[in-house]
This record gives C-alpha cells, structure tokens and sequence, in this order.
C-alpha cells in the first residue's frame, strides 16, 4: 500500500471512530482488496466488521440480495449492482456503511459493452449511496490497484460529507 492509501485509510479511521460508525465491504473483483486498506490502520475492529468477497452471481444474490433479473439483464458489472452490494452489505453485516466494486480487471473477461478496466464502485449506507465508475485498462493489478484507491477516496469524500455539520439556518 503506498503513502497516500495510507493517509486515506487513517483519515476513514479517525472518522469512523469520531463518529462512532461502521462498514463492511462488498467486493467483486477486488477481492478484498478494499476490506485490505480499511484494515491497514491498527484499531480497525472497532469500525470494520467483515466484507464479503461476492465473487459469483450466486453469492451476490444469497447474500446481498442482488435480484437476479438485474444481473440477467444488466450483468454483474454496472451501477445498479453496485448499489445493492452496498445495501446487502449494510444489511448482511449490521453495518452503518459499505463499500462495494464489482467489475471486469481483466485480462479477459470484458466485451464490446463491457470492456476490461470497467469497475463500478458505490459506498454508502442504506439511504444514500454514491457511485463511480472507472474505465481504463492498465492491466489487471494496476485496474484493482486504482479501484481500491478511489474506492477508498470516495468513501472518505462521502464520510466528511455526512460528517458536516449542518448549516446555520
């Protein structure tokens, strides 16, 4: 995990704990890489509770409660899945936030629709998720490489959001 990972994992760290919240990961084709940098910083097991590696349609339908005609529709790699991993894991975990990526790494795996490099992230809670989209290919472990990073960034963006205080009125 390079400098920066590290910078961001604290910063989550000491927002989870200031805010006395938790996660969980769901993760497809990073498979734990995310859950990884969370527990990168000591203390961890007071904020993470577990992830689930959804490898399969199976899993994410059993688990998360992925509907079926969603992936038969749209397949597992688009933003809708994402969000529901979010959810189920919410749910599945008895957690306050999760982080989801589902996706094609490659080398082979993608199509004309769905080429290799497309990761969906989403993290959030069961009311509010948010979600992006990463699109190059750099090979498969710089792909899994940089969807754990900007999971990880969005996930801190999406903390110091919910974290503001609100406005004066």
């Amino acid at each position: 995990m390079d400098f920066e990972a590290k910078i961001t994992s604290r910063e989550i760290s000491e927002l989870l704990w200031d805010m006395e919240k938790t996660v969980g990961t769901a993760e497809s084709c990073t498979g734990g890489r995310i859950a990884e940098a969370i527990i990168a910083v000591p203390g961890a097991s007071r904020y993470f509770k577990g992830g689930i590696i959804s490898y399969t349609n199976e899993v994410k339908e059993q688990l998360l409660g992925v509907g079926r005609d969603l992936l038969e529709e749209k397949t597992a790699v688009c933003e809708e899945v994402a969000i529901d991993m979010v959810k189920g894991a919410c749910r599945t975990l008895n957690v306050d936030y999760a982080i989801s990526a589902t996706g094609v790494a490659g080398p082979s795996g993608g199509t004309k629709d769905i080429p290799v490099g497309t990761i969906w992230l989403a993290c959030g809670n069961a009311d509010r998720v948010a979600t992006l989209k990463v699109e190059e290919d750099h090979g498969r472990d710089i792909n899994l490489a940089i969807a754990t990073d900007k999971a990880m960034q969005m996930f801190l963006a999406y903390l110091e959001e919910e974290n503001k205080p609100a406005e004066a009125e």
